[in-house]
Parts: structure tokens; C-alpha cells; sequence
């Protein structure tokens, strides 16, 4: 096998219409493991040459903004609007595939890489090809990085790829995802975000214009640029489009990892894990950045950023929790809290002071010790939006949502009591934040 083997000259459209539906990126597959690379040729075919053409970039990008697609990291921008602003930056780019998956609840890019590791790797390389970068880095979770390794071998062997993919471990921090954080840590092995100019995609690793882009991102990538921005629009919203992978957990039948159309409302979901496994109290949505959302409320709302904004939620990092009736949300969000505080990354008080003061105040709560209502409220307000970074503001948000959601456990709290019957759990936490 050759690079002209691996890179046919194909447009938009020219590899056929693959069925509408799903799965797109999970297909089930025998024998389980990685797809390898012969594997994925048969099924999805050689990249487009075409998008190395420099004449033909600009038509590529502009399918990609007909798509619709927007990053499945959790801040949601639009996908051609990165690669426009770094196909036009000064100097050579650099594409950086993020796989770092620092939220401890979510699995879906550990799942994507360890199963469809070529379909990002194609991605990424894709985006390379249409930013002019000569160079990807892939920025794997320690729990993939050797099946990724193989993978990026597998292709080195076949002469696929006409760019050179480099394989790194991410920082193993909740923090260490945010695209700053990451150029940080790739370059100077400290992973701390910034929210100063100049953008990244101006003037990011080296100096030079950066792509940092989700490993889910760049595997929808794959396929609208094979397939055309109409077959991607044949599912979902027409305002969202796509499909998003989703991890489910907690109080349902089967936690795994799931792909659904965007838009399909949250009991759907939950019936692809296999329903409830127990009266739900309440949802975690998006992430340990999300919110909570009352499971009354929630079942009904579509999983998509339209549907859940009137609840204050968000798909973020494409998670949902389901917390059983008998489960005390007050102490699962103490736990998390006292997690997010240790993962600060140290630059600014309102994070490093101010969520460690947040996280006291709601283990008191959550132990039913004596605690002030008004001053948790009003450190909250002193947190939010004052970081150096969004770190901060995530926190908040998750905490808020749960004085509101479990409001009436707060006032049993305060009275001394809990009314959970099980032991605080059902949201991982790691042991050791961080290195």
C-alpha cells in the first residue's frame, strides 16, 4: 500500500452515500479492538487528495461550514471558522488533535480513539491539508495512547499519510483540555489555560497559527469531507446538525458510550443504555462544567445546546449522569467540587483561593455541619467570570445548579439530616487529582 493507495482524488460526494443513519462514528464491528487500517480503507475509503490542493481549500472549508459541524470538545464553535482562521494565519500551522479527555466522568474520545483510531487520525490530517500545516500532533489519554502509537505506525508503514503525525500523553487534568492549556502542556510541559490575546489559531504553539480540535470533531471531519455536507445535515437539527457521541452513566442499565442524533430528547438517550435502573432524583448534563437538572424536567428536553438552554444546560462535553433517588446530589456535588478545587491550575485566587473555600463550604453542607447559605451565594458570585481562565466558571455553574435542583435536601442539610440512602459514589472522582 502508497500514499496514492491511501489518498484517491476524491471531492465531496465522489466516495458514495453511506446510509443516513446511525452509527456514523462507531460502527459495530466482530472480533472487537481497533479498527486497523485495511479495515477502515474497505469501509470508509482513501482520503481526498483534492483537499491538498491549495486552489481547491477554500471549497473544502466552505462544505465543512454547509455542514454545520461545530467542536464536540463542549465550547461548540463553529469547525470551518477555525480552519479558515488558520489556513489564513501568518506562517506555517500546526494541527494539534486533543484527545487529553480530562473530565473523569467521560469516555466518548478514549472510546473513539481505542475503536476508530484511523477515522481521527484521517481527521487530523485532513485539517492539516486544509490549514497547510505540515505537522500533527495527536494528544492522546494515557488509557489509548498505545492503540493510537499502533495506529500511527500501522499508517507510517502504508506511506498514507502525506504529513508527519506525532503522538504525545496528555497532562491527566481536568484543565489540561482547554485548547491553551494544551499548547501549553505540548510545549512547555505545564498545562495552564489563558484567556489573553493573542488566539491561538494567530499565534499558538511555536509562534505559529494552531488548529487544536477534539478527536470527535475530527473524525466528523472525515466523513463530511467525503461525503458532503448534505448526507452530515441528514440527521440531527437543521440548527445543529450531525450525530454526538454521549457517555452515560450512573443510574441506567448499560453505562457505556453511545452515538445519537442531535436533538433527540434526553429519555431517548437514556434508552439507548438500557433505561433507569433505579428512580432517578436527577441529571448531570454535560460534564463536571454542566449543570443539574431535575430528572422531571430533564427526560423531556432534546439533547441538543438549544433544547437545554431554557434549563440552563448545556451538551458540553457530550456526558449525561443519572443520579438515583435514593443518592444525596448534595454530597456527589461536594465531592465533585473538592475535586475541581485540587485541579486549579494555580494562576488566579478566585480559582486557587475561591474554589477552595466554595468546596469547604459544601462539605459542611453535605455532612450536615453548620455552614452559611448566603456566604456559599455569594462566593459563588465573587468566583464567576474572575479567573484567569473558565475554570471557575464551570464550577460555579455545576454548583449552582445543584442549590437549586436540591434545594429542598439544602434545607433538610441544614437541619442536621440527609435523606440519602446510599453512600456518595455515582460520579467518579479520581483518587489523586492530577500529576
Amino acid at each position: 500500500m502508497n500514499t496514492a493507495e491511501c489518498l484517491p482524488g476524491l471531492v465531496p460526494g465522489e466516495a458514495g452515500q453511506p446510509g443516513a443513519g446511525l452509527p456514523r462514528l462507531l460502527p459495530e464491528r466482530r472480533g472487537g479492538g481497533p479498527a486497523t487500517l485495511a479495515g477502515h480503507l474497505a469501509r470508509h475509503g482513501g482520503l481526498p487528495t483534492a483537499a491538498w490542493d491549495r486552489r481547491r481549500r477554500e471549497q473544502f472549508i466552505a462544505e465543512v461550514g454547509r455542514a454545520g459541524l461545530t467542536g464536540r470538545g463542549g465550547a461548540g464553535f463553529p469547525t470551518a471558522r477555525k480552519l479558515a482562521a488558520v489556513a489564513a494565519g501568518l506562517g506555517r500551522p500546526v494541527v494539534i488533535a486533543n484527545g487529553t479527555e480530562g473530565e473523569p466522568a467521560s469516555a466518548k474520545d478514549k472510546v473513539l480513539l481505542a475503536r476508530e483510531p484511523h477515522l481521527v487520525l484521517d481527521g487530523a490530517v485532513l485539517a492539516a491539508g486544509l490549514t497547510g500545516a505540515r505537522q500533527v500532533l495527536v494528544v492522546a489519554h494515557g488509557a489509548v495512547r498505545e492503540i493510537v502509537d499502533e495506529a500511527v505506525a500501522e499508517r507510517r508503514r502504508a506511506r498514507c499519510d502525506p504529513v508527519p503525525v506525532r503522538v504525545l500523553t496528555g497532562a491527566g487534568r481536568f484543565v489540561a483540555g482547554e485548547a491553551t492549556a494544551l499548547v501549553n502542556w505540548v510545549e512547555h510541559g505545564i498545562p495552564v489555560p489563558t484567556r489573553v490575546p493573542p488566539r491561538i489559531s494567530e499565534c499558538g504553539l511555536g509562534g505559529r497559527p494552531t488548529l487544536v480540535q477534539n478527536v470527535e470533531t475530527l473524525a466528523h471531519l472525515a466523513l463530511i469531507v467525503r461525503h458532503g455536507a448534505a448526507w452530515f445535515r441528514s440527521v440531527g437539527t437543521p440548527e445543529e446538525p450531525g450525530s454526538i457521541l454521549v457517555t452515560v452513566l450512573g443510574a441506567v442499565q448499560r453505562p457505556a458510550v453511545y452515538e445519537t442524533e442531535i436533538g433527540v430528547p434526553i429519555s431517548a438517550v437514556l434508552a439507548r443504555a438500557g433505561g433507569p435502573a433505579a428512580p432517578l432524583a436527577a441529571l448531570l448534563i454535560g460534564g463536571y462544567s454542566g449543570s443539574w437538572v431535575d430528572q422531571a424536567a430533564a427526560l423531556t428536553l432534546p439533547f441538543s445546546a438549544a433544547g437545554l438552554h431554557p434549563a440552563g444546560a448545556s451538551p458540553g462535553a457530550g456526558l449525561i449522569a443519572a443520579l438515583p433517588a435514593g443518592a444525596c446530589g448534595l454530597a456527589e456535588t461536594a465531592r465533585v467540587a473538592r475535586y475541581l478545587a485540587t485541579e486549579s491550575a494555580g494562576q488566579c485566587g478566585p480559582c486557587l483561593f475561591g474554589l477552595d473555600s466554595i468546596a469547604a463550604e459544601l462539605d459542611a453542607l453535605a455532612a450536615g455541619h453548620p455552614f452559611d447559605l448566603g456566604r456559599l451565594h455569594r462566593w459563588l458570585g465573587q468566583a464567576d467570570g474572575r479567573g484567569a481562565c473558565h475554570h471557575p466558571d464551570g464550577a460555579v455553574r455545576m454548583i449552582r445548579s445543584a442549590l437549586s435542583v436540591f434545594a429542598a435536601e439544602t434545607a433538610q442539610h441544614a437541619r442536621g439530616w440527609c435523606c440519602g440512602t446510599r453512600p456518595a459514589g455515582v460520579l467518579p472522582v479520581p483518587a489523586r487529582a492530577g500529576p
